[in-house]
């Protein structure tokens, strides 16, 4: 009881209720699980241990929110919550969107870079994301799956889900992010179906022979994965593009059941542009070539801009839609952001229209 004063710097109401308290948070970390009154069960060291203080999380957010906050950039807190985000410097966290359509639901996955003072707004702190961390679920993962919450740390001993725990800003344990993290890596949709070749089951999960034994695996590990990173943004893309080309209109699947469109980062990876939807969009792959080479550009209502450098523009006309349009999702929030394709115009000297 004397090293646990000495380490919290606080005695309580009395010495047992700090006790109470620091066995909650070892709960809500997942290192113990209840077992009845009083009783706990030490349940193993999380999948990638972290320094003492340091936490995954949940930043609650979206278009309820009057702070303004842009997920792939930064998030707005007041300072009643700078001590929990501190410890989220480093560390990976999901956004949650309470009033998504269809539910609330946790939306996307991000690292928290470094926590600064806002400059705008007093008693205001931002939590800066890390540079190209941010990656859009594309799918929600909802807030409960079978009547349990993705964050069984919410659960109450008796089942019920503790209301005043769901703070904007909250810790997150590993099996709780994992769990969410596992959900929103999901294919969006299935791949199509190979036509007239049935596969059989070892095909179609991939795996010829027993894998190795590789213990515990912390869903963070993948998501650092260009590999994983580009076919989840894949994934999410063709499917508010419903898989079709936006600039051809065009809907191709090849003998292998698979689609021809490909997903094109409007702002590029390498210059810091992020895994989000609204910096995405749908190209058949010779536009895709031609996008990513200055030869097309799009303005801010979708217009198809075409560069001078075109040494066939007549045979490109033939190819874009006839009305010069590029066809967005239905979803204001999955088209193109203005801020990226401001930003793609500007790199290859667009004029606002051609």
């Amino acid at each position: 009881m004397n090293a646990i004063i000495a380490a919290t710097g606080s005695t309580g109401a009395t010495p047992w209720q700090t006790l109470s308290r620091e066995l909650q948070e070892l709960r809500d970390q997942g290192l113990l699980e209840f077992v009845g009154p009083g009783v706990y069960r030490y349940a193993g060291l999380p999948a990638a241990s972290a320094p003492l203080g340091v936490t995954k999380g949940v930043f609650v957010t979206g278009s309820h929110s009057i702070y303004g906050d842009v997920p792939k950039d930064f998030y707005r807190f007041p300072s009643n919550y700078l001590l929990a985000a501190q410890r989220m410097v480093g560390q990976w966290i999901v956004y949650l969107e309470p009033r998504r359509a269809g539910g609330r639901g946790y939306f996307a996955v991000a690292k928290v870079d470094k926590i600064v003072p806002d400059l705008v707004t007093a008693g205001m702190h931002l939590a800066m994301i890390a540079q190209g961390s941010f990656l859009d679920f594309g799918t929600t993962v909802p807030f409960s799956l079978d009547k349990l919450p993705m964050e069984r740390a919410l659960l109450n001993d008796d089942g019920t889900v503790k209301g005043s725990k769901q703070l904007a800003i909250r810790p997150l344990n590993n099996a709780d992010f994992n769990r969410i993290v596992e959900i929103g890596l999901m294919d969006a949709e299935p791949e199509l179906p190979r036509v007239g070749q049935p596969e059989s089951m070892l095909a179609m999960l991939g795996e010829a022979a027993q894998q190795p034994f590789e213990g515990p695996v912390d869903r963070a590990t993948m998501l650092v994965s260009r590999k994983v990173r580009d076919a989840k943004f894949r994934r999410a893309v063709l499917h508010v593009y419903d898989g079709r080309c936006a600039l051809t209109g065009m809907r191709l699947v090849n003998g292998g059941g698979r689609l021809e469109t490909e997903a094109a980062h409007i702002m590029g990876v390498g210059d810091g542009g992020p895994d989000a939807i609204n910096n995405g969009i749908a190209l058949s792959g010779t536009i895709h070539w031609m996008f990513d080479r200055g030869l097309i550009g799009l303005s801010e209502a979708g217009d198809i801009l075409l560069s001078d450098k075109i040494n066939d523009r007549e045979g490109v006309e033939k190819m874009i839609r006839p009305d010069r349009r590029a066809h967005w999702p239905f979803a204001a929030a999955h088209r193109p952001h203005p801020r990226y394709l401001e930003w793609h115009r500007q790199r290859f000297g667009f004029q606002a229209q051609n």
